[in-house]
């Protein structure tokens, strides 16, 4: 786009005012020029699978060396949580880096009704179809409010996208075998929670809570499209691989560390065991491709406490709050975060209630 109608696109529409134009034809890619790349997380996701690497060759030695028999448990349970989840996790980056490599932004746009109302639904829908991690969303989001999608409709596909694809809903098919209404009850819970947020947002959002970061294009001398899916895919794994195996650590620490107790206490209790699962879901922010299985090894709480720990993961983690943060502005963050919290605990409730 010409450099004139930079302050155009950098503005963002409120939700109660005039219908937004039609955009006009952006860059290829969804993410196109306003993905930022972070050369810390790639090396701090490098590290981390370097380190389950380190432990599965140097986990026996390290057990006879020192005595320590419980590490043999939490090295076989971080091994397992880690290989189940990383081929839907590649999976899942492969496609969102085609996405947002080949499928022009104006695609958005043009299924998206200019009602905000309904465009919120179509939102929610476009994301059983459009796979990506909870990551790739937030650039996604504010690329499509830059240029000219209602909020609401931009907010309610960064929610959906994450936890209504058909990788997620596959892989959460795979980590419970024989239960799919656990499948129909998290792409239920997902999806109300999703679309809830989408018209909340057209009641009760505020223009100056959101604040859209400025356009900053990474050049690549030379580069085509396959380098930039290329880049794109090594990013992306990098970094949800990092967090990734930094939930299959916290799993696996959770429990050995745990004892059982404990987990009785939580499922004795049933709210308490939802807020304690989705608390879990916040701290440990794993990927949404592989936070089934993490769920499935949580086996001391109810089938709704690890419905909300799937649902509340992909929308609110720390991770998300960190980029949301950046993305859009810590006002909008704090609020956001906490009102997507609260609904997708109540949708569990009642998604769990009727289906598990």
């Amino acid at each position: 786009m010409s450099e004139g109608r930079s302050v155009v696109e950098g503005s963002v529409s409120t939700v109660t005012g005039p219908t937004p134009p039609r955009p006009s034809v952006p860059s290829a890619g969804g993410y196109g020029p306003e993905r930022r790349r972070s050369p810390v997380a790639g090396a701090v996701g490098s590290a981390l699978v370097g380190a389950v690497v380190v432990a599965v060759l140097a986990g026996p030695w390290l057990e006879r060396r020192f005595g320590l028999p419980a590490f043999g448990a939490w090295r076989t349970l971080l091994i397992a949580v880690v290989i189940q989840g990383v081929p839907f996790l590649m999976l899942g980056t492969v496609v969102s880096a085609a996405i947002g490599t080949f499928v022009p932004a104006r695609v958005f746009s043009r299924v998206l009704p200019r009602n905000p109302v309904l465009a919120v639904p179509v939102a929610g829908a476009a994301g059983v179809v459009l796979p990506g991690c909870e990551c790739a969303s937030v650039p996604v989001a504010g690329s499509l409010m830059r240029r000219g999608v209602a909020p609401a409709a931009a907010l309610t596909f960064l929610l959906a996208a994450p936890a209504v694809n058909p990788v997620v809903l596959v892989a959460t098919a795979i980590a419970f075998p024989g239960k799919p209404e656990m499948v129909a009850a998290r792409f239920g819970a997902s999806l109300v929670t999703a679309v809830v947020m989408g018209w909340l947002w057209i009641r009760w959002g505020r223009e100056e809570w959101l604040r859209l970061p400025a356009a900053r294009a990474e050049q690549v001398p030379g580069a085509g499209r396959l380098e930039t899916f290329r880049r794109g895919l090594q990013h992306d794994f990098l970094q949800a691989g990092g967090f990734l195996v930094i939930g299959a650590m916290a799993s696996a620490t959770f429990n050995v560390l745990v004892p059982p107790s404990v987990l009785e206490a939580f499922s004795g209790s049933p709210w308490l065991g939802v807020l304690a699962a989705a608390a879990l879901a916040v701290l440990l922010s794993v990927c949404s491709e592989a936070d089934a299985f993490v769920a499935a090894s949580f086996t001391g709480f109810s089938p709704t406490a690890r419905l909300a720990f799937m649902v509340v993961g992909p929308m609110v983690d720390m991770k998300l709050i960190a980029l949301q943060s950046g993305a859009f502005g810590r006002a909008f963050a704090v609020r956001f975060c906490a009102a997507t919290f609260a609904v997708a605990l109540l949708c569990c409730a009642l998604v769990g209630g009727v289906l598990l």
